[in-house]
């Protein structure tokens, strides 16, 4: 076998490993995330097939996806424990952040359709 493909399951194995020890609330926000990404890609996708006429709406629909998958993101990095700077932070404010932020990103993509 290869070297760099020895080397690439070996890395493969560790991040398992350590992915299995993360908490199950940190994985739903990480699969939150990666639907968010997936919605982007598939909005991307369906653009390049079909076309971009009404261009504010597949614009609004990418951003509004990618603002979810950051918020999301800044979510995972309030709730995890291991993170010192935000150790004093109660796990339902940083939830109550990340609605009230969701909230105003998408009453922005709204008006941007116009």
């Amino acid at each position: 076998m290869p070297k760099a493909a020895g080397d690439a399951k070996l890395l493969i194995q560790s991040l398992n490993k350590a992915y299995a020890a993360t908490p199950t609330n940190l994985k739903i926000i990480d699969l939150y995330v990666v639907f968010a990404v997936a919605t982007a890609l598939v909005q991307v996708v369906y653009m390049g097939i079909v076309g971009s006429f009404p261009f504010n709406s597949f614009l609004s629909g990418v951003l509004s996806s990618i603002g979810t998958a950051v918020l999301g993101v800044c979510l995972r990095i309030q709730v995890n424990k291991d993170n010192k700077e935000f150790k004093d932070l109660p796990p339902e404010r940083a939830f109550a952040d990340f609605v009230l932020c969701n909230l105003v990103l998408h009453l922005v993509i709204m008006n941007f359709l116009g």
